[in-house]
Protein backbone atom coordinates (compact mmCIF):
# COMPACT_ATOMS: atom_id res chain seq x y z
CA UNK A 1 0.00 0.00 0.00
CA UNK A 2 1.92 3.38 -0.77
CA UNK A 3 2.09 6.00 1.88
CA UNK A 4 -0.73 8.52 0.27
CA UNK A 5 -3.36 5.69 0.58
CA UNK A 6 -2.18 5.00 4.32
CA UNK A 7 -2.63 8.24 4.98
CA UNK A 8 -6.12 8.63 3.83
CA UNK A 9 -6.88 5.79 5.60
CA UNK A 10 -5.54 7.22 9.16
CA UNK A 11 -7.12 10.78 8.50
CA UNK A 12 -10.40 9.25 8.04
CA UNK A 13 -10.00 6.53 10.97
CA UNK A 14 -8.65 9.74 13.23
CA UNK A 15 -12.19 11.79 11.64
CA UNK A 16 -14.58 9.15 12.39
CA UNK A 17 -13.36 8.23 15.87
CA UNK A 18 -13.67 11.57 17.03
CA UNK A 19 -16.60 12.11 15.26
CA UNK A 20 -18.21 8.68 16.84
CA UNK A 21 -17.38 9.80 20.17
CA UNK A 22 -18.73 13.24 19.54
CA UNK A 23 -21.92 12.24 17.96
CA UNK A 24 -22.63 9.00 20.98
CA UNK A 25 -22.33 11.83 23.58
CA UNK A 26 -24.51 13.76 21.71
CA UNK A 27 -26.92 10.65 21.16
CA UNK A 28 -26.85 9.79 25.03
CA UNK A 29 -26.93 13.44 26.17
CA UNK A 30 -30.18 14.07 23.65
CA UNK A 31 -33.26 14.69 25.96
CA UNK A 32 -30.95 16.24 28.79
CA UNK A 33 -30.03 18.87 26.17
CA UNK A 34 -33.62 19.44 25.35
CA UNK A 35 -34.35 19.90 29.44
CA UNK A 36 -31.18 22.14 29.26
CA UNK A 37 -32.25 24.25 26.22
CA UNK A 38 -35.72 24.73 27.89
CA UNK A 39 -35.42 25.24 31.70
CA UNK A 40 -31.76 26.41 32.39
CA UNK A 41 -30.64 30.15 32.46
CA UNK A 42 -27.55 31.16 30.41
CA UNK A 43 -24.89 33.87 30.94
CA UNK A 44 -24.07 36.28 28.33
CA UNK A 45 -22.54 35.31 25.15
CA UNK A 46 -24.29 32.10 25.33
CA UNK A 47 -24.31 31.08 21.51
CA UNK A 48 -27.93 29.83 19.91
CA UNK A 49 -28.50 25.74 20.37
CA UNK A 50 -28.08 25.38 16.66
CA UNK A 51 -24.22 27.05 16.77
CA UNK A 52 -23.29 23.90 19.05
CA UNK A 53 -23.11 21.16 16.42
CA UNK A 54 -21.65 22.78 13.74
CA UNK A 55 -18.92 23.75 15.90
CA UNK A 56 -18.26 20.33 17.64
CA UNK A 57 -18.29 18.57 13.85
CA UNK A 58 -15.87 20.95 13.04
CA UNK A 59 -13.41 20.37 16.12
CA UNK A 60 -13.93 16.79 16.30
CA UNK A 61 -12.14 16.66 12.43
CA UNK A 62 -9.78 19.01 13.57
CA UNK A 63 -8.67 16.82 16.54
CA UNK A 64 -9.25 13.45 14.15
CA UNK A 65 -6.69 15.21 11.80
CA UNK A 66 -4.25 15.54 14.31
CA UNK A 67 -4.35 12.18 16.69
CA UNK A 68 -4.02 10.89 12.99
CA UNK A 69 -0.28 12.77 12.17
CA UNK A 70 1.10 11.43 15.24
CA UNK A 71 -0.52 7.90 14.75
CA UNK A 72 1.24 7.97 11.52
CA UNK A 73 4.27 8.89 13.16
CA UNK A 74 7.33 5.96 13.62
CA UNK A 75 6.45 3.72 16.43
CA UNK A 76 7.67 4.89 19.79
CA UNK A 77 7.20 5.39 23.62
CA UNK A 78 6.28 9.10 22.82
CA UNK A 79 3.90 8.30 19.95
CA UNK A 80 2.16 5.75 22.38
CA UNK A 81 2.33 8.13 25.21
CA UNK A 82 0.49 11.03 22.92
CA UNK A 83 -2.04 8.89 21.45
CA UNK A 84 -2.83 7.54 24.82
CA UNK A 85 -3.25 11.41 26.14
CA UNK A 86 -5.21 11.47 23.32
CA UNK A 87 -7.61 8.98 23.91
CA UNK A 88 -7.88 9.64 28.05
CA UNK A 89 -8.95 13.69 27.00
CA UNK A 90 -11.22 12.06 24.36
CA UNK A 91 -12.76 10.10 27.41
CA UNK A 92 -12.75 13.49 29.50
CA UNK A 93 -14.57 15.33 27.00
CA UNK A 94 -17.34 12.96 26.18
CA UNK A 95 -18.00 12.56 30.15
CA UNK A 96 -18.18 15.65 30.91
CA UNK A 97 -21.92 15.82 28.26
CA UNK A 98 -23.25 13.34 30.78
CA UNK A 99 -22.35 15.53 34.12
CA UNK A 100 -23.61 18.60 32.33
CA UNK A 101 -26.51 17.94 30.20
CA UNK A 102 -28.18 14.69 31.83
CA UNK A 103 -27.42 15.54 35.08
CA UNK A 104 -27.28 18.59 35.45
CA UNK A 105 -24.28 18.79 37.80
CA UNK A 106 -23.11 22.02 36.51
CA UNK A 107 -20.20 22.53 39.34
CA UNK A 108 -19.08 18.90 38.69
CA UNK A 109 -18.30 19.64 35.10
CA UNK A 110 -16.84 22.74 35.81
CA UNK A 111 -14.18 21.01 37.81
CA UNK A 112 -14.07 18.52 35.03
CA UNK A 113 -13.89 20.66 32.17
CA UNK A 114 -10.58 21.95 33.86
CA UNK A 115 -9.34 18.35 34.12
CA UNK A 116 -9.78 18.65 30.46
CA UNK A 117 -8.25 21.73 29.95
CA UNK A 118 -5.13 20.45 31.89
CA UNK A 119 -5.29 17.34 29.52
CA UNK A 120 -5.79 19.29 26.36
CA UNK A 121 -2.48 21.35 27.04
CA UNK A 122 -0.47 18.94 28.19
CA UNK A 123 -1.70 16.79 25.10
CA UNK A 124 -0.42 19.95 22.63
CA UNK A 125 2.73 20.21 23.97
CA UNK A 126 3.16 16.64 23.92
CA UNK A 127 1.83 16.69 20.43
CA UNK A 128 4.19 19.61 19.41
CA UNK A 129 7.44 17.60 20.38
CA UNK A 130 6.62 14.78 18.32
CA UNK A 131 4.70 17.34 15.09
CA UNK A 132 4.18 20.83 15.44
CA UNK A 133 1.20 20.75 13.22
CA UNK A 134 -0.90 17.95 15.06
CA UNK A 135 -0.18 20.66 17.87
CA UNK A 136 -1.55 23.68 16.50
CA UNK A 137 -4.71 21.56 14.78
CA UNK A 138 -6.09 21.54 18.70
CA UNK A 139 -5.63 25.01 19.24
CA UNK A 140 -8.93 25.64 18.04
CA UNK A 141 -10.06 23.22 20.78
CA UNK A 142 -8.30 24.35 23.68
CA UNK A 143 -9.90 27.82 22.92
CA UNK A 144 -13.75 26.29 22.33
CA UNK A 145 -12.97 24.51 25.91
CA UNK A 146 -12.16 27.68 27.31
CA UNK A 147 -15.43 29.34 26.18
CA UNK A 148 -17.74 26.17 27.54
CA UNK A 149 -15.59 26.69 30.50
CA UNK A 150 -17.09 30.12 30.75
CA UNK A 151 -20.47 29.07 29.75
CA UNK A 152 -20.60 26.16 32.61
CA UNK A 153 -19.19 28.79 35.04
CA UNK A 154 -21.87 30.58 34.52
CA UNK A 155 -24.70 28.09 33.79
CA UNK A 156 -23.55 26.97 37.19
CA UNK A 157 -23.96 30.24 39.01
CA UNK A 158 -27.13 31.11 37.23
CA UNK A 159 -28.63 28.15 38.11
CA UNK A 160 -27.68 26.96 42.23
Amino acid sequence: MNMTKRSGKAYLFGILLTEAVGGLAALLTQEGTKLYNLTIRKPPLSPPPSVFPIAWTILYALMGVSAARIWQLPTSDARRSALRLFGIQLAVNFFWSIWFFNFQAFSLSFFWLVLLVALIVRMILVFRELDAPAAWLQLPYLLWVFFAGYLNYGVWMLNR
